[in-house]
């Protein structure tokens, strides 16, 4: 017989016919006579907590546009003038005096790598005058660069960028001084290429922090972080994988007091944690048009008011694509126009890159506006019942493992084989790679559909036999439609063939705007 034990450790007697033999048992759980941990991470003062910082370090810097950016934090570090030629690694590159904006205008930055920084007009001047460096990384290759060296993983080959300027190493890390004219003092860097069921992916190599600065809504006093809405963004890797990891809070709490079903990260990652003092900022408070604006007289000079309806009819158009029932992830600008054409019996659910699931319209008044609450234009949005919300991490899986079965794009140009380019124009401007790489990534799966103008403001046209500025896409492209015509792409031989005319366009006026041979459909029909 086998004695009962009642105790974690203890001798359990077992009893034979002639002997009786102990054993050293164990019992593993959670002995609830230990009191919750009492060691607490909070500094009272942020300028204490950022001590440790030092010139040369890499600078993890959460945040998304505007929401969840750890400003307190990087308000403290703008004090410290003895710190510079920091990395700095952020999805953007701040704005006005807000994100590392705050270290460009203290000029402590000495490299940036980012996906999206054009929206800082300083950092884009520096960059083309030669004064600082970019590592230009897609979205999700930035935010899976984070992710795999937090948990061990020294690369990871992606779908994302191949046979295009990052896989090539062409976009240039630094010019010299004095900016494009003056040559390239240090080059992009290569990326090496292999094949995996027959498609093309690229190696990419884990970004290591030495320290994160990140920004949460509910943190206790041991470090598990709760975000709110979108402000999670980029914080939940980025606090996974620094030597040295701070977390500003919206609220500190007693350890507890958060439900362990919430926890977004759990306080193992976390070293320090600060109040959070500076007041959330907004890049662009959007809101729904009001009912009687429509009927107002319109103040647009008549080619403005020419360009937006063009604008709206192409919005149209492209809405006839959606199905009832599909995701959706639209690119910003004139994307944004097509849920408002939707068929009264289609309902889509769209996916914002930072991570919203079910996103619905912009706040109809201020007093509905979040600050924590963004689009991928970094706009005041809502959200519809049923929405989720989640990290970059989390949205890019999505993205990249072909979930979404739409994603409508806005291009610069785009070839006949379907190549799309919207992210850059060489010397002149930097808007940045953003989501668009990793939206257009496995298009066998993902209906990609470029909305655009037709030609360029010059006249020029935009579809074109071959693309003549940087690639954000090889062969992605399966649908363009413009405010002249709507064309299928055959991206396997590389062929355009024109399937529809908008009102009031000819077959001349379109094979005179267009920069390459298209096949015209028989039943060619007009909207």
């Amino acid at each position: 017989m086998l004695a009962t034990c009642v105790s974690r450790a203890t001798l359990v007697p077992v009893f034979k016919s002639r002997a009786t033999v102990f054993l050293r048992a164990r019992w593993y759980s959670t002995p609830t006579e230990l009191p919750p941990p009492n060691k607490s991470k909070v500094w009272k003062s942020v300028d204490e907590a950022v001590k440790d910082v030092k010139s040369g370090d890499v600078l993890l810097c959460g945040g998304f546009g505007l929401a969840g950016v750890p400003d307190t934090l990087l308000s403290a570090l703008v004090k410290r003038k003895d710190v510079t030629k920091l990395t700095g690694v952020s999805n953007n590159a701040g704005a006005g005096d807000s994100g590392l904006g705050k270290l460009f205008n203290s000029r402590q930055i000495d490299k940036v790598v980012a996906s999206y920084p054009g929206g800082n007009k300083a950092f884009e001047t520096l960059y083309l005058n030669g004064e600082v460096s970019l590592e230009l990384c897609p979205q999700g290759t930035l935010v899976e660069r984070l992710r795999a060296h937090a948990a061990g993983i020294p690369a990871f080959f992606t779908p994302t960028g191949a046979s295009t300027a990052v896989e090539e190493g062409s976009i240039p890390t630094r010019y010299n001084e004095g900016g494009f004219a003056n040559g390239i003092k240090i080059p992009g860097i290569k990326k090496e290429s292999r094949e995996f069921g027959g498609r093309k992916y690229i190696m990419e190599p884990a970004i290591a922090g030495d320290v994160a600065f990140v920004h949460a809504w509910k943190v206790d006093e041991v470090g598990n972080c709760v975000f709110r809405y979108a402000q999670q963004n980029f914080g939940t890797v980025m606090a996974k994988n620094a030597k040295l990891t701070i977390v500003e809070a919206d609220e500190i709490v007693p350890t507890g007091s958060l439900s362990p079903t919430a926890i977004h990260i759990p306080g193992i990652y976390v070293d320090r944690i600060v109040q959070s003092t500076e007041p959330k900022r907004i890049e662009y408070t959007t809101l729904a048009p009001s009912p009687s604006s429509s009927a107002e007289p319109s103040t647009l000079t008549p080619e403005k008011e020419h360009a937006q309806k063009m604008r709206h009819r192409v919005a149209k158009r492209a809405a006839k694509e959606l199905k009832d029932g599909y995701y959706v992830n639209l690119g910003i600008g004139m994307p944004t126009l097509v849920p408002g054409y939707l068929e009264p019996d289609v309902s889509v659910s769209l996916q914002s890159e930072n991570g919203i699931l079910g996103m619905g319209p912009y706040p109809s008044t201020k007093e509905e506006v979040d600050p924590d609450l963004i689009n991928a234009g970094k706009e005041t949005v809502t959200l519809l019942p049923g929405a989720s919300i989640f990290d970059s991490s989390e949205s890019f899986a999505m993205i990249r493992g072909g979930h979404i079965d739409v994603s409508i794009l806005g291009a610069m140009q785009v070839s006949q084989a379907g190549d799309i380019a919207n992210f850059m124009i060489p010397g002149k401007l930097v808007k940045g790679i953003g989501g668009a790489m990793d939206l257009v990534s496995n298009p066998d799966k993902t209906k990609v559909i470029v909305v655009m103008e037709h030609c360029a403001k010059d006249g020029t046209p935009k579809i074109l036999k071959k693309c003549s500025l940087p690639l954000t896409g090889a062969r992605t492209v399966s649908q363009i439609i413009t405010e002249l015509a709507v064309f299928d792409v055959d991206r396997k031989n590389g062929h355009l063939e024109l399937v529809e005319l908008q009102e009031g366009v000819t077959l001349e006026e379109v094979k005179a705007k267009t920069g390459c041979d298209f096949k015209v459909r028989r039943d060619l029909s007009k909207l």
